[in-house]
């Protein structure tokens, strides 16, 4: 079976395709007024729902069972020059719902294309808004273009997004559960931490091979994932392939297997360049030569590693991530877990030792009670010891933290570190 090429997006006029060129569908403008609340109302799927591109039968929920694009796929840029996002992080490309057989639908309702996108996000959830604007960002520079054409040509082809999958539906909705999702998925796949790790990080001298880069990501994602490069032998794309279980905005995310094309770059001489800003600071580069690097990817895929882990300091917010959680909120100054939307809460990581810190925010220093309870106030004398894992919050050599439930509207839920019935994750956004 012939797979259909795919259009890779890299800017609002201009696409690089990977095999032939294929006819793009006229872009429909649709108008939206934004004012007021989009309600997060969509409907609740049962527990039995199966994994998508896992069912034996036909299953009539639709709104509960991704399909036909029911491959999930979480793709991100590394944009050498021009570049984009920090320096040490990769940068969101898109979610893609392809078929379950690699081929893939696009632009599936003109009626439902948007033209605001970054209105609707700044009334509606502008926490994700912020942060696209570090992370989802164009190489030409025109983010809303590039936004509108992520959601109007893979958003539009998700079922579950459908409108008549919510009561009482507002336009916009799915837009925003769009970004959400997109956002959630991204922020547990920290590429650039994998690599680093593992001793591979953009050097203007040294190359990597595609085995070595290749095992590194398959330790951490637990399955294959698609490497891309350019014509010049540069890495710049990623794509890690999901199933899901239940829909997109609610459902769990199981990481499967690729489907479909395979990975462009060639087996040696990959370029992994550091991004190109103006008075920015390039990573050092690394003089180990290929053959060296097999011991610490050896580490990276399950060996016992002896590197400290990492530390942050400085300002910053803890955004929370949790498994079928569409909106997961961040971490407010109380120390509690909130969903309800508005500006996250400002967290001060002061260095300690060991490579520990302690953590304050407005409402004074944070520390586990007895407990075991989360508590940020001027009652705390002395704030706890925490730790990250080069991708989360960590108490005690654990990135796990609970609740009791999630939180809904303006109500907040107490984080525990002992076991309870919601885990979560923190993950650390510098202010």
């Amino acid at each position: 079976q012939i797979v259909s090429p795919r259009a890779q997006y890299i800017g609002p006029h201009r696409f690089l395709l990977l095999l032939d060129m294929r006819s793009r569908k006229s872009i429909f403008s649709a108008s939206l007024a934004v004012s007021g609340a989009l309600a997060a109302n969509s409907l609740l799927c049962p527990s039995d729902v199966p994994q998508s591109c896992h069912n034996t039968t036909a299953f009539a929920n639709t709104c509960c069972f991704s399909a036909p694009g029911g491959q999930i796929l979480q793709t991100q840029f590394w944009d050498s020059n021009p570049a984009t996002g920090p320096d040490d992080s990769w940068t969101i490309h898109g979610l893609w719902p392809d078929n379950c057989d690699g081929t893939y639908e696009q632009f599936c309702a003109p009626e439902r294309e948007y033209t605001n996108i970054t209105a609707i996000l700044a009334a509606e959830s502008p926490c994700s808004l912020k942060y696209m604007d570090t992370f989802w960002k164009d190489q030409n520079g025109n983010d809303e273009s590039f936004w509108e054409h992520e959601f109007n040509k893979h958003g539009t082809c998700m079922n579950t997004l459908e409108p008549s999958c919510y009561p009482g539906y507002t336009p916009g909705q799915e837009v925003v559960d769009y970004v959400k999702k997109t956002i959630q998925v991204f922020k547990t796949l920290p590429t650039y931490e994998w690599l680093k790790k593992a001793g591979i990080v953009p050097s203007e001298t040294v190359t990597y091979t595609l085995d070595q880069i290749q095992t590194v990501l398959t330790a951490h994602h637990g399955h294959n994932v698609i490497v891309n490069c350019n014509k010049n032998k540069e890495l710049n794309e990623l794509w890690y392939h999901f199933n899901v279980k239940g829909s997109i905005q609610t459902g769990v995310f199981v990481p499967v297997d690729s489907v479909g094309s395979p990975s462009s770059c060639p087996k040696e001489g990959i370029k992994y360049l550091p991004k190109k800003k103006a008075g920015a600071t390039t990573p050092a580069a690394t003089t180990t030569a290929a053959s060296t690097l097999s011991t610490v990817l050896t580490s990276a895929a399950g060996s016992t590693s002896t590197a400290n882990p990492s530390s942050i300091s400085g300002k910053g917010h803890l955004f929370a991530t949790s498994s079928g959680v569409s909106s997961p909120g961040f971490l407010v100054s109380g120390g509690n877990w909130y969903c309800g939307g508005g500006t996250p809460a400002t967290f001060t990581a002061t260095p300690a030792a060991g490579g520990s810190f302690t953590l304050t925010s407005s409402k004074g220093n944070c520390a586990v009670q007895e407990n075991a309870s989360l508590l940020c106030a001027s009652s705390v004398a002395t704030g706890s010891s925490f730790g990250y894992d080069g991708t989360f919050l960590t108490y005690a050599g654990s990135s796990a933290f609970y609740t009791a439930e999630v939180p809904t509207g303006n109500t907040q839920s107490t984080v525990f570190t002992k076991a309870n019935t919601v885990t979560l994750q923190f993950t650390w956004t510098a202010a």
